[in-house]
């Protein structure tokens, strides 16, 4: 805890719970915090990322914004473990579907997460890591959908490091591989779970659609993606 407030995060101790929810976008997480939390008390605004701590159901939970892409989940994840002593954290995220059977609005709960980063040299592994999600959150987050009548696929995102990439087909290989979507996070956050001994699970709704071309506005992904918020409160 000495390391805190970090160049990233103004929190200090004690001031964001063990349990931690994250968005890419800080005004989704500031959406989520209006609309699930009692209570809000905003903990951070470095950077724009709106950080937010208050109580569902009676559980204390936080709020945090994380940015795009896995350099900047990366930070922002590892300060929560290392640093605030987060213990859990679920992402909630847009994603593009690069799969036929995952349409428009889906939920996606992230498995596993492949990707074409180079997140886990930093490890010096001899081989390949695999980043997989906490199973426990998994199960949960599957009952949880069932539960709520919400749509949802289970299975492998891509996390990519980018978003105009020069061979605009790349996703195609992917999907030889039965990959459902392809997002920018997944594989950095369960890296660093993994790394610190925390608990982590992305799920994302589909935000537009690689196969059919099709795409929602800016703001449906800032305000309209309740049904994954349902889940990630419900299991949190």
């Amino acid at each position: 805890m000495a390391k805190v407030p970090t160049p990233h995060i103004g929190a200090r101790e004690g001031e964001i719970a063990d349990r931690v929810i994250m968005a890419g976008d800080p005004l989704r997480a500031k959406f989520m915090a209006e609309r699930f939390l009692e209570n809000p008390v905003q903990y951070n605004s470095v950077r724009g990322m709106l950080g937010f701590t208050g109580t569902y159901k009676g559980k204390r939970v936080s709020v945090q914004g994380h940015g795009m892409g896995m350099p900047s989940i990366g930070i922002y994840s590892y300060e929560l473990f290392n640093f605030y002593g987060v213990k859990r954290i679920i992402r909630t995220g847009s994603a593009g579907s690069i799969n036929e059977g995952v349409k428009m609005g889906d939920v996606v709960i992230g498995m596993g997460s492949c990707t074409d980063s180079n997140y886990a040299s930093q490890y010096g592994l001899p081989g390949t890591f695999a980043p997989i999600a906490d199973f426990g959150l998994v199960r949960a987050a599957v009952e949880k959908a069932e539960e709520l009548g919400v749509r949802y696929k289970v299975g492998n995102l891509l996390a990519s490091d980018f978003f105009y990439g020069d061979d605009a087909d790349s996703w195609k290989q992917w999907r030889k591989m039965g990959v459902l979507a392809v997002e920018m996070e997944a594989a950095a956050l369960y890296m660093n779970a993994a790394r610190c001994g925390g608990e982590a699970l992305c799920i994302c709704t589909v935000s537009d659609s690689l196969v059919t071309g099709e795409a929602c506005s800016a703001e449906a992904r800032q305000t309209s993606f309740t049904n994954m918020m349902d889940i990630a409160f419900g299991i949190i």
